[in-house]
């Protein structure tokens, strides 16, 4: 699904941030990212989300060298990656059905079409009743499933989700999670980069840690009786 082939990024001349950066991420799969801030793992989510180009190296998503795409097949590679910011990025003013259906009408999609998956998502989330209020009524819990449901909305094959719970207590923390969860059972590749030990510990997933520049993966890992 996704295999990072001695990759480097840099952002001085002969200064890389990813230093030869070597893994494989299988379909479906649940990945963390971990490291200290500033270790890149956002740089590393946004190479894949192509906003940012590797200076060398090679990246296969689903067969296709994303490395080399050109600019022009940029948005419809996009279509294929949902994304989750830490800051949500949710327009505050408008409705959540509103936020929601924005990922499909750039796919111009009928009105039903768009009615039916909106509502699907919601329902997946637990927002249908609440599809009809303004995101700047919610609470930071209830907006961040606003970013999920449009992340998923259109069904992407991966979610890339960056410190997404950087916002949240704990226990919405573990509930955030366990919704990714839900979404990973329907064959969506999960990745998440996040500072948090603790959440990972309970999650019990494989981990990618970044240090130095250089990626190391963990198997799964966490406590026994984790509720992911």
């Amino acid at each position: 699904m996704i295999q990072f082939s001695g990759v480097y990024k840099g952002y001085r001349p002969n200064h890389y941030h990813l230093k030869d950066i070597n893994f494989t991420i299988e379909k479906g799969e649940f990945v963390f990212l971990t490291g200290s801030s500033g270790a890149g793992k956002t740089t590393l989510l946004k190479i894949l989300f192509c906003e940012e180009r590797p200076d060398q190296g090679n990246i296969l998503v689903q067969g296709q060298n994303i490395a080399r795409l050109k600019p022009s097949a940029v948005p419809y590679y996009r279509r294929n990656i949902g994304f989750i910011f830490q800051d949500f990025r949710l327009i505050l003013q408008k409705t959540v059905f509103e936020n929601v259906a924005l990922a499909l009408r750039v796919l111009h999609l009928s009105q039903g079409e768009i009615r039916k998956k909106v509502g699907d998502t919601l329902a997946l989330v637990g927002l249908e009743f609440k599809k009809d209020l303004k995101c700047l009524d919610l609470s930071g819990g209830e907006q961040q499933r606003v970013c999920i449901a449009r992340a998923f909305v259109n069904r992407p094959p991966i979610i890339l989700a960056d410190e997404p719970t950087g916002n949240l207590d704990f226990d919405l923390s573990v509930h955030f999670l366990s919704l990714l969860k839900d979404i990973q059972a329907r064959g969506t590749t999960i990745i998440v980069a996040t500072h948090n030990r603790e959440l990972v510990e309970v999650a019990k997933k494989r981990v990618i840690h970044i240090k130095e520049g250089h990626a190391v993966s963990h198997a799964s890992q966490g406590k026994s009786g984790s509720p992911l």
